[in-house]
């Protein structure tokens, strides 16, 4: 499966260390790092489940044909999505049939997805993903969006092999702004950079999605497949969009939010017009269980 970084060296992402200071179902902050992530830097989702909720549904209708195209979360099927954050990939999906059920580390995220879901049959757990307990055979699909990198591979590999029933597959998605392609992109990434320079979520050009190596063992790669598309934004929905990044809203103080956002603000009000299109790239790689 030698296909090209998604993110650098996330193949050899070490294990992922939580840090928490209570109890997950306390509902307190929980901090994660791993040094293969910007730096190091603690980070956590459920700092921004509110943000999150309201700027980052952004994923166009092509995103999720290409999903249906492959035959994959659709009625009939029983998909667990890992990571879900606030459920964007199960509420999106919910419409071709299938039955889901999400699960996140934050429990703050998970609140945000039953909010969200509520006129919704889709179930969600808090739990982390190398915390999985299903049944043999419980999923027919396991997804990842945006989230791949963050686990622990060799942890995780057998479990879902365990969990997925005969022939059943592993869908990885990722889509990313192009800071190269896009000036406005670049401008906003540029200013991230400026507030926290570790970060390492920028930089991005279009390419596969690299599965890591231990996959190979019980899985195999059917298919994988990169596009460029269009997400329109508003400077208020562009804002949003990159204060609820992981450079920004999950890891920084609230002083240094507030000040990165109003440069960001100013910076948006000289060089993007009112309402204008990011040019992103759509990712997907499709993993088939060996028999």
């Amino acid at each position: 499966m030698d296909l090209a970084a998604e993110i650098p060296e996330n193949s050899r992402i070490e294990k992922i260390q939580k840090f928490m200071k209570a109890d997950i179902r306390k509902g307190l902050f929980i901090m994660m790092t791993d040094k293969a992530i910007d730096q190091g830097r603690p980070f956590d989702w459920g700092k921004v489940s509110e943000d999150y909720a309201r700027f980052r549904d952004i994923y166009p209708k092509e995103f999720y044909e290409r999903i249906v195209e492959r035959n994959l979360c659709v009625k009939g099927q029983r998909v667990l999505d890992l990571g879900t954050g606030t459920g964007v990939l199960p509420r999106n999906m919910y419409q071709f049939g299938a039955k889901w059920v999400g699960v996140d580390i934050a429990e703050n995220q998970i609140r945000e997805a039953k909010r969200l879901s509520k006129d919704m049959e889709i179930d969600y757990i808090t739990v982390s993903v190398e915390d999985l307990d299903f049944p043999e055979g419980s999923f027919d699909v396991v997804t990842a969006c945006q989230c791949f990198w963050y686990f622990d591979h060799q942890k995780i590999m057998p479990k879902l092999y365990r969990i997925l029933d005969r022939e059943g597959r592993i869908l990885v998605l990722y889509m990313a702004w192009l800071p190269f392609e896009d000036k406005i992109a670049g401008a906003s990434e540029e200013l991230v950079l400026k507030y926290n320079p570790g970060w390492s979520g920028g930089g991005e050009t279009m390419r596969p999605i690299q599965i890591p190596e231990c996959y190979s063992e019980k899985f195999d790669l059917v298919y994988h497949g990169e596009y460029p598309l269009k997400v329109h934004f508003t400077r208020e929905t562009w804002n949003g969009r990159m204060k609820a990044c992981r450079g920004i809203g999950a890891s920084l103080p609230e002083r240094e939010i507030a000040l990165w956002e109003q440069e960001h603000r100013r910076l948006l009000e000289k060089i993007a017009p009112e309402e204008f299109d990011i040019l992103h790239y759509g990712a997907m790689a499709e993993l088939k269980k060996k028999c």
